[in-house]
Formats: structure tokens, C-alpha cells, sequence
């Protein structure tokens, strides 16, 4: 991928949620949320500090994330559909 995000920001790749329940019923599309879970396809160098300082991100390539339902701004990276945010959009590091 050719596409690397500036600063302090990340590119996540939506993590698709179950179409069942635990207890067996299908979900259709139509009444599924887009999931707050992703993985990390490339980040940022890191925040400028004002005397020109780069802080490095906490997270990195792989990780899987959790992510407020409104952050970040959806774009198409190679025909994919993925989601760019700043670090501090980031709530978690799953496991």
C-alpha cells in the first residue's frame, strides 16, 4: 500500500462484526451498525510538539484497535474501503 498518513494519524481497516447472535439469529445488513473495531494498516511519523519535537504513536502496523462510532473520515485507499483518524480517536488496543 501506497498510502501512508501524515502526523499523529492512523489508516484502519474496518474489523466486520458477527451476522449472528450468540443465541443463533441471523442479522440482516440493513439493521447492522458499522463496527467500532479495526485494524491498523499504517501509521503516521507522530505529533509535532512546538519546538519541533515528533512524539512516535503508541500504537502500530497490526494492532487491533477500538474506536469511538463517529471518529475518523472514510476514504478509498486501492479500491478499499478504510478509515483515517488521529491517534487520540483511538479508545483501546484490543488484546
Amino acid at each position: 500500500m501506497a498510502f501512508r498518513p501524515l502526523h499523529d494519524r492512523v489508516l484502519v481497516r474496518r474489523i466486520e462484526a458477527e451476522a449472528k447472535t450468540a443465541g443463533g439469529i441471523i442479522i440482516p445488513d440493513t439493521a447492522k451498525e458499522k463496527p467500532q473495531e479495526g485494524e491498523i494498516v499504517s501509521v503516521g511519523s507522530g505529533a509535532k510538539s512546538e519546538d519541533g519535537k515528533v512524539t512516535p504513536l503508541d500504537v502500530k502496523a497490526g494492532d487491533k484497535i477500538l474506536f469511538g462510532k463517529w471518529s475518523g473520515t472514510e476514504v478509498k485507499v486501492d479500491g478499499e474501503d478504510l478509515i483515517i483518524m488521529k491517534e487520540s480517536d483511538i479508545l483501546g488496543i484490543v488484546g
